[in-house]
């Protein structure tokens, strides 16, 4: 499976699926949130980190490509990092969305875009465009470590971050999860019992016993 073909496969899954295909995945705060309207965000890792300054996320954008995902370190700046001007253009350009684990602003504007952005806080008030830091080097946003071209999905429920080999295993796992929530779903509304289709009684039985269980779905 090529890069291309692993977004494909990740596009029509949701982030809630990979996650329960590995629990230990990595997982952003839930502090950082969609802003605009388009609240699905995958694609590679192009990693910045500054400090209540913007000039490194212009050099990142202008080294970007069609397909990454901006993720910015914001290293607890207080000033918006990122606004209608940088989000126009990283639509412009082709990627697939910005993250910031920090302020941004020209909210109204970016629920415009179709570029998707999240963010952990907005700020009227600009950085400013004195220190070039890092790009594309390891970084922490919402609480983890993300690497450069590094696979990064979110929507609503939240933001993932793995390997392009992990996801790769992972997605059979997914596939088969979706399908089997799609099913349950769908006999619920015939009016089917969730309990009746879960080991529940045995399950809470043998915890009660001490002993070791897992909850499964007997379907």
């Amino acid at each position: 499976m090529n890069k291309i073909e692993l977004l494909q496969s990740l596009s029509v899954l949701s982030v809630a699926s990979i996650a329960d295909a590995d629990k230990t995945i990595r997982v952003m705060s839930s502090a950082i949130r969609p802003v605009g309207t388009e609240k699905k965000i995958l694609g590679f890792a192009r990693t910045v980190s500054c400090y209540n300054d913007f000039l490194t996320i212009i050099a990142a954008l202008s080294q970007s490509k069609a397909g990454d995902v901006l993720v910015v370190d914001s290293q607890e700046s207080t000033r918006a990092l990122v606004g209608e001007l940088f989000s126009t253009e990283a639509q412009r350009r082709g990627l697939s969305g910005i993250i910031v684990d920090g302020p941004v602003r020209d909210i109204e504007m970016l629920r415009q875009l179709q570029i998707p952005v999240f963010a952990k806080s907005y700020c009227p008030c600009s950085g400013t465009t004195q220190k070039i830091m890092e790009t594309q080097t390891e970084i922490q946003c919402g609480g983890i470590t993300v690497a450069p071209e590094e696979v990064v999905f979110g929507d609503e429920d939240g933001i993932i971050v793995a390997s392009v080999e992990q996801l790769i295993d992972l997605i059979p796992v997914a596939i088969q999860i979706q399908k089997d929530e799609e099913a349950i779903v769908e006999k619920i509304r015939e009016g089917e019992c969730l309990t009746d289709m879960l080991n529940f009684k045995e399950h809470v039985e043998l915890l009660e016993g001490g002993l070791e269980s897992s909850l499964s779905f007997k379907i």
